[in-house]
């Protein structure tokens, strides 16, 4: 296959998926994502010290895959008030933490202006040590809280980022398909909604990461389609930082246990996830980001010669995939994070949550 090509003209949705297909030709993939890779970015991959707060499992919604949440009486259930929340921030900035990313379950009592408090009163307390940034309440947090305070999505973005959102993690998008959606988190925001609140973000001045879950019930071409809804939307607001491949864990997912979706993506298919959308991405997303928690750290190496070209963070504590089945721990050392990286020949730089080089 002549790759070549894509670095004269865009890759088309079919040539997408014609690459998904072929397991002829994958190693010429990889060795072609790693040259774009380097084009873009050079030989740094970046990490940032951070510290994940899930402060709540407790959850109205029932998505399929996932094993984190609780109802509110259940014997597992917690949820962390905002000292607490506080109390964890401070910590995180006196270990160096330069972020902490605070997301948690669909909890009833949870609004837009309860998050507001959790923003206003984290900055308040890390200020003294030279404030911290905050990267919280996925788009459907947003929509949740703004629903539970009769608030619009403009409004409640606006009064996010008054009270100290400095940016949101593009999850809740999974797969940006309805039929998917509908077996597989039936109670969570459309597609149309996803895209609505996120470009509503961007616009003003609010940027997101962008992510997509794989390895459960979806085909090659809802992954397809998917990857070219964000193409568009980076097209249109430039208001993405990175893309963020997240592999199905599927161990503890209720719809796994049913027998209704495979046992996570093949090694392969996770290559291929990095190296594709680095050629669907070129010259709009310049990072693209492997995860240690679902990959663990050999397959992030060999990510990092496949595409990708950002580890993500050292997160410290991560119930999430935790309770899922992930088995690669939840906290890294940024001393480890270097050593992983260094190791295939590639050179660690520290970075702000907006890719900004320390």
């Amino acid at each position: 296959m002549d790759f070549e090509k894509f670095k004269e003209k865009e890759i088309s949705k079919k040539e997408a998926l014609e690459l998904f297909e072929d397991n002829e030709n994958i190693f010429e993939l990889f060795k072609f994502a790693d040259s774009l890779r380097k084009e873009e970015v050079g030989d740094i991959v970046t990490y940032v010290v951070n510290r994940n707060i899930n402060f709540t499992n407790i959850c109205i919604g029932n998505c399929k895959f996932c094993a984190f949440r609780a109802n509110e009486y259940d014997k597992h259930a917690y949820f962390l008030d905002i000292d607490e929340i506080v109390k964890r921030s401070v910590e995180a900035k006196k270990f160096g933490c330069t972020e902490v990313c605070i997301q948690g379950g669909l909890h009833p009592k949870i609004d837009t202006y309860y998050q507001a408090e959790i923003l206003k009163a984290v900055h308040e307390a890390t200020k003294p040590y030279g404030d911290i940034h905050i990267h919280a309440f996925s788009p459907m947090e947003v929509y949740f809280g703004a629903e539970n305070a009769g608030l619009t999505i403009k409004e409640a973005l606006k009064i996010l980022k008054e009270s100290g959102l400095n940016s949101m993690p593009g999850t809740a998008a999974e797969i940006l398909d309805d039929e998917i959606r509908d077996e597989l988190c039936p109670n969570k925001i459309k597609t149309g909604e996803w895209i609505y609140i996120i470009k509503e973000a961007h616009k003003m001045g609010i940027p997101t990461t962008s992510t997509i879950m794989y390895g459960h019930i979806e085909e090659y071409r809802h992954i397809v389609n998917h990857l070219f809804i964000i193409k568009e939307i980076q097209e249109e607001t430039n208001g993405f930082t990175e893309f963020v491949p997240l592999s199905f864990m599927y161990k503890n997912a209720p719809i796994y246990r049913e027998g209704r979706a495979r046992a996570g993506a093949t090694g392969i298919e996770d290559l291929k996830m990095f190296a594709i959308s680095r050629i669907v991405f070129r010259g709009l997303i310049k990072n693209i980001q492997a995860s240690w928690v679902k990959l663990g750290k050999k397959m992030v190496q060999v990510s990092l010669r496949c595409g990708a070209n950002d580890v993500g963070g050292t997160l410290i504590e991560e119930n999430i995939s935790r309770s899922a089945g992930a088995e690669h721990g939840v906290y890294m050392s940024v001393e480890e994070i270097k050593d992983m990286i260094k190791r295939v020949g590639l050179i660690p730089k520290e970075r702000t949550t907006l890719y900004k080089l320390l």
